[in-house]
């Protein structure tokens, strides 16, 4: 049975079973969370649109736009320019280079319980995982600083939310008498 069937059954099953850590287990060591389909960074946006458009405006969510159209068939450029660009329809770095394959993490359920979310695949980006772009091979002029660039990407800390703009809502408008 493939890999995307299994997870399709597993989880909710483990989500209602008594066996569930047992399940859950055998579905992260199995390999299938690792092998788990890439959904596209809109499905993101939905639950945390915030990221989404730190995303957007990043130079991850623009990465190919930085290569030469020779550039653009260049294996060694694209492995990190666009790395998972068979997986996915969307080129460029998006939320699932770094965060893996949504298939299984990404349903609402899941996303609310994060050891569940890891369980089943979601990633928490380290340095090891950036570096394997970031690398003192990368035509980058700069060198790669780890801690400053985190902040270049953030988009999940209380900080980041404390200097992004807020998309509210209109005031409503005054009562006449």
């Amino acid at each position: 049975m493939p890999c995307s069937v299994w997870g399709a059954l597993l989880v909710p099953l483990a989500m209602r079973s008594s066996g569930s850590w047992i399940l859950l287990f055998l579905l992260a060591t199995s390999g299938i969370a690792r092998a788990a389909d890439f959904i596209g960074p809109e499905s993101c946006k939905g639950c945390h649109p915030e990221a989404y458009n730190a995303w957007q405006q990043s130079k991850h969510a623009r990465a190919m736009d930085s290569l030469s159209e020779a550039q653009k068939k260049d294996a060694r450029c694209l492995s990190c320019h666009s790395p998972d660009q068979a997986q996915q329809a969307t080129a460029h770095i998006t939320c699932e280079t770094c965060h893996g394959g949504g298939q299984y993490y990404a349903p609402e359920y899941v996303m609310k319980d994060a050891e569940l979310a890891r369980l089943v695949g979601l990633v928490d980006p380290s340095e090891k995982m950036c570096r394997t772009c970031h690398d003192a091979s990368s035509p980058s002029l700069r060198p790669f600083n780890f801690v400053e660039s985190l902040k270049a990407i953030d988009h999940w800390t209380p900080e980041r939310a404390r200097r992004a703009p807020r998309a509210e809502a209109p005031p409503p408008k005054p009562v006449k008498k």
